[in-house]
């Protein structure tokens, strides 16, 4: 096969999607004037999945979440704003509160009245938003290496570093090291090849990733807020991930949320909670144990 070919071949994998014995389409809608790409496939309850920063709706459907999960429920997967095939604005105003009515917005454009949501690191922050914003919406919340962003979180310092290294380099050398679990840091060699990958990859606009970074200040969400949610949620994370800390903390602030921790499981990479064949099997357990009826006494 000649390298022209190979391209080819890679570009139509991110096009349509092989799931099981489905093809996953791409399909647009417009929300508030920007069109989102989103897949939707399975029947029953609505599972709504929201990937991670400067990642995309492929990093559900690769690891066999999305193929799993359509197998008993309707899993809608979409590229947030600023990431993947969807619009993306270059302004931070565009993102952090807009990014979380987005799933509303498309909740209502397919009809569906309530859904189960779940949020990986960037996505979480979104899922704890929403849990404030439109609870009504939810049939339960799953918050996936990421607590949500108290508003010191929100403002920290490192948000604009991090955001000027991706629309200088199209990737945060400083995020990176930041996220990988000690003695597993990426090398120089490992960080140059990323970024040559980053710069090849014509879906991802990196300075639409800035602005999305510079608009965390819009996703903040207070203790007290978090502490009043009262849809079903649960917190799941790896003993390597970086936010650790933070979703043991959320689970002082919220002693109802079930916490789980995967063991040697990281934030991302080979060992990334993603891939992690026990999330979707925590996610299930979370939402079978949610349907079943109260013991009378």
């Amino acid at each position: 096969m000649t390298l022209l070919n190979r391209i080819s071949a890679l570009l139509l994998c991110f096009a349509v999607a092989p799931v099981g014995a489905a093809t996953l389409e791409d399909q647009y809608l417009d929300a508030n004037g920007v069109k989102i790409r989103y897949i939707d496939i399975g029947k029953g309850e609505a599972v709504v999945l929201l990937h991670g920063g400067t990642s995309r709706l492929e990093s559900w459907v690769t690891p066999g979440v999305v193929d799993n999960l359509a197998k008993d429920f309707r899993v809608i997967a979409f590229d947030a704003r600023g990431h993947g095939k969807s619009d993306s604005p270059r302004e931070p105003s565009a993102y952090g509160r807009q990014q979380a009515l987005d799933v509303v917005r498309i909740l209502d454009t397919l009809k569906i009245d309530k859904a189960h949501i779940i949020g990986f690191s960037l996505g979480s922050s979104t899922v704890a938003q929403l849990l404030t914003l439109h609870p009504e919406r939810f049939l339960t919340g799953v918050q996936v290496a990421g607590a949500g962003r108290s508003p010191k979180e929100a403002n920290n310092p490192r948000i604009e570093t991090e955001a000027a290294e991706i629309a200088s380099d199209c990737i945060s050398r400083s995020r990176l090291m930041r996220q990988a679990p000690a003695g597993m840091k990426p090398t120089e060699e490992e960080i140059q090849q990323r970024m040559i990958a980053c710069r090849a990859d014509k879906t991802f606009d990196q300075l639409a990733t800035a602005a999305s970074l510079r608009g965390y200040k819009d996703q903040a969400v207070t203790a007290e807020q978090m502490a009043a949610v009262k849809v079903p949620t649960m917190g799941i994370v790896g003993t390597l991930d970086h936010t650790l800390k933070d979703m043991q903390e959320l689970k002082s602030i919220r002693p109802g949320m079930k916490l789980v921790l995967l063991e040697g499981v990281s934030h991302t990479g080979k060992t990334g909670i993603q891939g992690s064949p026990a999330l979707v099997s925590e996610i299930r357990k979370f939402i079978a144990e949610q349907r079943r009826p109260a013991t009378a006494y």
